[in-house]
């Protein structure tokens, strides 16, 4: 029987943060514009929270079964690579994960749109359901998305656009053309994450039939991608507080930008792919305190 050690593994907690950025920057944005609903920002945290830990568990359980996950792996042994968690363990934590977190989305959705908009309700609904199995096939099914160059795409709508734009609207049921730009940074960062996982593991991952941006790239150009949507999400970040200025206080979040630079001038110098490994974890905390320090701006203007 899995310990609560091993899912707590599988649960890979150093996602979180990212999972997490997205509904702060979102929240902080309707704070910034038009008000702040304490009973959405908690729902989707916690709604986040639970649909990331079910997208990790359906990713250890799709590379396991595709082979992917072995002994040439260079990333952390996973859970049930490592035999701790058996495959109907695994089903069973997928759906219960899955039930609680679709179970959250709907009293999430409900308390952001149906006093104004059923509509809004519905096509919420359907958004939630679309996550839920972008999160289950990006690496388990038969037509897993990410083994044919396309999980880059998703993690930019569903880490990105979803969660800023989507919250945005659930806290007082409107919009806002600017908020395209901090959503469009978010899915950038999001993106980044991934391309330097897969950066990691190219030989690996083409061995096995994953053909991802990064195998399609190769090790230096894989790099040269990563720059870009980083530098290109720090951009988006900068436009939109140039535009939207009304104190200093919204350029806290270039306190981040001088380490984030020099993760990047690091991740060029690194020639042992497993040496990436770290700067996963490192460029979502990063995401993490440049979101914290971003929101804090707004709300101090």
């Amino acid at each position: 029987m899995a310990t609560t050690k091993s899912w707590v593994k599988a649960a890979r907690l150093r996602t979180l943060p990212l999972a997490l950025s997205g509904i702060l920057m979102g929240s902080a944005l309707a704070a910034f514009w038009h008000g702040f609903n304490w009973i959405v920002f908690i729902l989707a945290m916690l709604t986040a929270t639970l649909i990331q830990v079910f997208s990790n568990f359906a990713n250890d359980y799709g590379d396991f079964q595709k082979g992917t996950d072995n002994h040439q792996r260079l990333g952390p042994t996973r859970t049930m690579q490592g035999g701790e968690i058996t495959i109907k363990e695994m089903k069973s934590g997928m759906f219960v994960v899955a039930g609680l977190s679709f179970l959250l989305g709907i009293i999430l959705v409900f308390a952001g749109t149906w006093h104004h908009s059923p509509t809004a309700f519905f096509v919420f609904i359907g958004l939630g359901i679309l996550a839920l199995l972008a999160a289950y096939f990006y690496t388990a099914g038969k037509r897993s998305y990410g083994y044919i160059g396309l999980g880059d795409l998703f993690v930019f709508l569903f880490f990105g656009l979803l969660p800023v734009i989507g919250v945005f609207y659930l806290h007082n049921n409107a919009l806002e053309t600017a908020v395209w730009l901090p959503a469009i940074s978010m899915g950038l960062f999001s993106t980044g994450v991934l391309n330097l996982n897969n950066t990691r593991d190219i030989d690996n991952d083409k061995h096995s039939g994953k053909i991802t941006i990064a195998v399609k790239l190769g090790p230096l150009k894989s790099r040269i991608y990563h720059a870009t949507i980083i530098l290109l999400g720090w951009l988006a970040l900068i436009v939109f507080t140039a535009q939207q200025q009304n104190t200093l206080w919204q350029w806290l979040f270039l306190l981040v930008l001088p380490v984030s630079i020099i993760d990047l001038v690091k991740i060029f110098r690194i020639k042992d792919s497993r040496q990436l490994d770290p700067f996963l974890k490192r460029l979502a905390l990063q995401t993490l305190a440049l979101t914290l320090l971003f929101s804090l701006g707004l709300i101090l203007s």
